[in-house]
Formats: structure tokens, C-alpha cells, sequence
């Protein structure tokens, strides 16, 4: 699962008040389309989440699964599949936040997905290009707001 796909959005708020939307699990089915439910399993001593648990409905994909995150402060998170009940085999992801010194930030989403079903790199490809576009303009909308 070495491929990944990238893309980036500059979003008006400073690179801690963005972080501070994707930290906050609970809320995720108020602004996402696709995660239905959230539960925070574990959380690291300074309260950010280390395993989350996930109900997501993205149409034709559907599935339950654990994440494990690690945090490098209001810069990044990163995070692997613990583990699923359908469809996901695997999947590593990221959130790179770079202060643009003027009040906003550039988020950059980087997401690496493998599935249970076979599926040509091109259609796998595309099918995360469209998952991370939406979650950048959704994460861009909720910090906005």
C-alpha cells in the first residue's frame, strides 16, 4: 500500500484552531457526510485521542472500524486502521497543517486505502482523490464557520 493520494486547501483560521476540529471526534457526524458515529476509545495524557472507533456510510462504502492517531502538536496527525469489520483492509492517513503566517493555514490530506474487494489502482486512486476533497472542503467549512 505504498501509493497515496494528496491534495491540500488553505483554510482562514491559524494552524491550532484547525487542529482543534480535527481533535474533536465527537463532532464529526454534525459536520461530516460519510462518519455516522464516533466513539473515542483511548485518549493520550494531554486528551488527544490515540484509538477512535468510526461508523462510516460513504454510499457504496460502508464499515466500522478503529484508528490509532499519534499528534506532533498543531502540525500533524497521522493514523493506521486497528482494525475493520467489512471493507477497509487497510488505511494511512494524515493531516499536515504549515502556518501561512497571515492568519491561515494549508492543510494537506494525505490518504493511503487498501480494500477487502479487488480494485484496479485507478479506480482506488480516484475513489480517495474524491474522499479527501470532500473531507478537506468539509474540515475547511466547519473551521470557517
Amino acid at each position: 500500500m505504498a501509493e497515496r493520494t494528496e491534495s491540500s486547501i488553505s483554510i482562514d483560521a491559524v494552524p491550532a484552531a484547525v487542529m482543534a476540529v480535527i481533535a474533536d471526534f465527537d463532532s464529526y457526524p454534525q459536520w461530516t457526510g460519510a462518519v455516522k458515529e464516533t466513539q473515542v476509545r483511548s485518549a493520550a495524557a494531554e486528551g488527544r485521542a490515540e484509538e477512535v472507533w468510526f461508523n462510516l456510510d460513504a454510499g457504496a462504502i460502508k464499515d466500522q472500524y478503529t484508528l490509532a492517531y499519534s499528534w506532533t502538536g498543531d502540525k500533524e496527525v497521522r493514523w493506521s486502521l486497528i482494525e475493520a469489520e467489512q471493507i477497509l483492509k487497510a488505511m494511512d492517513g494524515a493531516y499536515l497543517l504549515t502556518d501561512n503566517g497571515d492568519g491561515s493555514t494549508t492543510v494537506t490530506y494525505q490518504l493511503a486505502v487498501d480494500v477487502k474487494i479487488p480494485m484496479l489502482g485507478m479506480i482506488k486512486r480516484k475513489a480517495e482523490k474524491v474522499i479527501i476533497d470532500t473531507a478537506l472542503k468539509e474540515l475547511k467549512k466547519r473551521v470557517e464557520a
